[in-house]
């Protein structure tokens, strides 16, 4: 089990998560930030800074939002585990789902 970033952050990405993470693990994508499974160290640092409360442990992901753990783990499957966020740096790619999601975030 891992930390899951849901629909709040799609086109947000805040950040604010980055920051708070002591293992580097958070990756950026074109519309979201992933959190990388088997990097993760389960602290729950992220989930309290998260401003729009994108981040839930993965058996909390709210229904509705769901198909987000799915999409989170799609996001490393060519990309295995880098092994840090920062020197890898935003990535030019999305989960299927997300990158198929209408614009989101401001209205």
């Amino acid at each position: 089990m891992t930390y899951t970033i849901a629909e709040p952050c799609v086109d947000v990405l805040d950040k604010a998560c980055v920051e708070e993470c002591p293992v580097d693990c958070i990756y950026e994508g074109n519309r979201m930030l992933y959190i990388q499974p088997d990097e993760c160290v389960d602290c729950g640092a992220c989930e309290p800074v998260c401003p729009v409360e994108a981040i839930f442990y993965e058996d909390d992901v709210p229904d509705q939002w769901s198909d987000y753990i799915n999409a989170n783990v799609e996001f490393f499957n060519d990309l295995g585990s880098p092994g840090g966020a920062a020197k890898l740096g935003k990535v030019d790619h999305d989960a299927p789902f997300v990158k198929a999601l209408p614009p989101m975030g401001e209205e």
